[in-house]
């Protein structure tokens, strides 16, 4: 039996069921959706809005601004190839160009207009102005609030904190703060206007404001293969957004202009070192020359026309390159050997190896950064000392590099010298005075070419400096890129706001219903008895609500007892023995206070509203509580004055053999209607023996033909054994259970007695059932007692 009664409750699933207890609280949803979207509506009312500003820029190709202008890649200034769009990326929005664009826009010093509710930032003409007498290197690092109240026109209110002691001050007077001594200065006309308007001004450090903004601010690309940079703000303050955009982008530009700057003049005064050596150098060559010509006067001197000078003039020239290459890389090896730190390096002035001026780009590159990056921080971050450990690197490259060059070109040049002494021999046959003279035109050709090179190299270096140009292109200015703030959604918020109000409460019956482990209506406990009778359910009772239904009585209570009169009689009829005449009905329960003794007596009272012939009998000898529903001013005995100690009870009579059952039955006249009661007497000190010693069959033989209906109030099946030992006698036994109070799995018990044929005739009744879960029999009444509900129920 138990298991088809657990098939039974797994089968009949049923999807109405299911979603009763929702429907059933739809106001409770209805209220929480309603409290939601209010809520939302708050939050978008009372939230700042956020604007996203845009600005797109196009990052241009290094080449030479003219195609004359070669000497710009000669010198490596523009480098060799196109940008890495992704490094400029991560220096457009570094932490030292931010660092930078918070500086310029003062963007770390904020006015506050301070609100019941909600608060606003002034950007642009705050009614004051705050001046700060510290140094600046202070106002960078300082985190700091206070509080400006306007009085007046010429004095106002300072507090450290919102509601702090305050301290009245004169405009233009010093105040002494956490950032040092302040002033302020107001900046419009009729600033009595604003009298009693509450501000804060907040100083955040430096650092702290460009971290915030780093984070804030979107940098990407706009296409794959495309060079066109997309950057967008989300700002409260749309004026503020664009500035931040457009001064992050003229920042930017302005830091590759000075690089290329720096480099291009590091360049030049290298060449002016070398041009005035050579200078000299020169003039030595000349007045050799001048003195040689006049001290052995000679004037003119004709070219030889020989195979061996042709040969010689060829050699000479080779020699006079290796020469020029070998003394530009000493030079240049002698300025790094000498050089002290991470000084910025000459670019590639003519040597023919192309390494060495790839890694001198990239030694000035790392250099410049390292000193934009020593301007917000110093020697000991992180990022400096790996960028000093690259440009080490760097550096030792380029030394074996020019050592190497020089080493070769020292070779080629005794190399060429020797085959130059070879020649020279076969010239030497010429005259003395022709020969040396050769020598020192040599010589002077030789300083006088180098002398013009880099005068070359000067003016082109003079160029790049005077036409360098930004790394980007302004595509788009900073700009609103929707009239609608981003944030706060409402849609989203709204819809959100419908979700969550949804959510909470159906999450709460959800709980409660999963939690739940009592008997709640009919339904639930059919769920479980399977093929064992639930007759009816019984509403929960006001204390202001008479106990015993009165005749003719319309409440739900008594169409519930009318509906369970009716089950009853025909589950009896069905099963009646034609030996006699009445029927004993037992009702019992789980434990105290489930109301078994409040149906055992509307029980009595409703079969006699039809006229029946019936006795109760309060055989829960242990805790008797029949008396407290028979009693009061619309009950009286019939034929006796009042009941008193002298009354006698069940217990009387079974310990009282000589005592007969008419003795102890008590005629009671309550509402108009008369119903015999027996008492269950004084408590006996052992109740389960009374109980077995035959006298209760005895006076249920005697009792059953006098009849119609003898209903047991018997003791709580699962407390004590009272009703086990008397249970064979009953025709049937009703077990009431209640509403949230009596549990599902206490029910195993009489299922379980039922099962082994102990309780015969087993049905249930669920007593103390609110409205809400009432079945048909209380949904679906005529005209019985209706009371209005409080605003706050539901």
């Amino acid at each position: 039996m138990k298991t088809d009664r657990t098939q039974l409750s797994e089968n009949n699933l049923d999807i109405g069921e299911l979603i009763k207890p929702y429907v059933r609280n739809w106001k409770w949803f209805t209220l929480s959706i309603a409290i939601a979207i209010l809520i939302g509506v708050l939050k978008i009312r009372y939230s700042v809005p956020q604007y996203e500003l845009q600005t797109k820029i196009q990052i241009l190709e290094e080449q030479g601004a003219t195609s004359e202008l070669d000497v710009f890649r000669d010198l490596g200034v523009f480098g060799g190839g196109g940008s890495n769009i992704e490094d400029e990326i991560e220096v457009l929005g570094s932490r030292s160009n931010l660092i930078e664009v918070v500086k310029k826009l003062g963007l770390n010093k904020k006015i506050i207009a301070l609100g019941q509710i909600k608060s606003s930032e002034l950007y642009h003409n705050p009614p004051f102005n705050v001046n700060f007498i510290a140094p600046d290197s202070v106002i960078y690092n300082s985190k700091n609030d206070f509080f400006i109240t306007i009085s007046s026109e010429t004095t106002f209110e300072f507090s450290n904190e919102e509601d702090g002691p305050v301290q009245p001050i004169s405009f233009g007077k010093p105040i002494s703060t956490g950032v040092g001594e302040v002033i302020i200065t107001p900046n419009i006309k009729n600033i009595g206007a604003y009298k009693d308007r509450k501000y804060m001004v907040a100083v955040t450090p430096l650092a702290t404001m460009a971290e915030v903004y780093q984070r804030k601010i979107d940098i990407s690309l706009t296409g794959e293969m495309s060079n066109i940079i997309s950057i967008s703000l989300n700002d409260p303050i749309i004026e503020r957004g664009k500035d931040i955009l457009n001064t992050l982008v003229a920042n930017y530009n302005q830091n590759a202009v000075d690089d290329k700057k720096a480099i291009a003049d590091r360049t030049s005064n290298f060449i002016n070192d070398r041009i005035a050596d050579i200078y000299g150098d020169l003039s030595s060559v000349d007045q050799n020359a001048e003195d040689f010509k006049s001290g052995r006067g000679i004037a003119d001197i004709a070219t030889q026309t020989n195979v061996n000078l042709n040969i010689g003039a060829a050699n000479q020239q080779e020699l006079q390159n290796a020469s020029v290459q070998l003394d530009i890389a000493s030079s240049m090896k002698d300025i790094i050997d000498n050089q002290e730190g991470y000084e910025l390096l000459p670019s590639n002035i003519g040597l023919a190896d192309a390494s060495i001026a790839s890694t001198t780009a990239r030694y000035n590159e790392l250099a410049l950064e390292r000193k934009r990056l020593l301007e917000s921080s110093n020697e000991k971050n992180p990022i400096i000392v790996n960028l000093d450990q690259q440009l080490a690197g760097l550096k030792r490259s380029m030394q074996s590099s020019l050592g190497s060059v020089t080493n070769n070109l020292g070779m080629q040049v005794n190399s060429l010298s020797s085959q130059l002494s070879k020649i020279n021999s076969r010239i030497y046959s010429a005259p003395k005075n022709e020969r040396a003279l050769r020598d020192i035109t040599r010589q002077q050709q030789t300083t006088e070419q180098l002398y013009l090179y880099l005068l070359q190299k000067r003016e082109e270096s003079q160029i790049t400096f005077a036409s360098a140009a930004p790394k980007s292109k302004v595509i788009d200015r900073a700009y609103l890129g929707s009239r609608f703030p981003v944030s706060p959604k409402k849609p989203i918020i709204l819809l959100a706001s419908m979700i969550l109000g949804f959510l909470l409460p159906f999450s709460i019956v959800f709980i409660k219903d999963i939690l739940d482990n009592k008997v709640q209506n009919k339904v639930s406990l059919e769920k479980l008895t399977g093929n064992i009778p639930v007759l009816a359910e019984l509403p929960k009772i006001s204390k202001k609500e008479n106990t015993l239904v009165k005749l003719g009585e319309r409440t739900v209570l008594a169409e519930s007892l009318r509906i369970l009169r009716t089950n009853l009689d025909y589950i009896i009829k069905a099963n009646k023995s034609e030996s006699k005449k009445g029927s004993i009905v037992y009702v019992t329960s789980s434990a105290s206070g489930e109301g078994k003794t409040l149906l055992s007596s509307n029980l009595a009272m409703i079969f006699a509203n039809t006229g029946k012939k019936v006795l109760l009998i309060g055989a829960d000898i242990r805790n008797p509580k029949i008396y407290q529903f028979y009693s009061g001013k619309n009950v009286d005995k019939l034929g006796k004055p009042s009941r008193n100690k002298e009354d006698k009870g069940l217990t009387d009579y079974l310990v009282d053999k000589t005592l007969g059952s008419h003795e102890i039955i008590t005629p009671m006249l309550a509402h108009e209607q008369t119903v015999d009661v027996i008492y269950s007497g004084k408590i006996p000190p052992n109740p389960a023996e009374l109980l077995m010693n035959g006298r209760v069959k005895e006076l249920l033989d005697e009792v059953v033909d006098e009849y119609d209906y003898i209903i047991v109030d018997t003791a709580p099946l699962l407390v004590v054994t009272d009703t086990l030992l008397i249970s064979e006698y009953a025709d049937q036994i009703l077990y009431v259970t209640r509403a949230g109070m009596t549990e599902l799995k206490v029910l195993d018990y009489p299922l379980k007695l039922h099962d082994e044929g102990k309780l015969k005739g087993l049905a249930f009744v669920v007593n103390g059932v609110k409205d809400s879960n009432l079945g048909y029999g209380g949904k679906y009444g005529y005209g019985y007692g209706k009371t209005t509900k409080k605003w706050w129920k539901f």
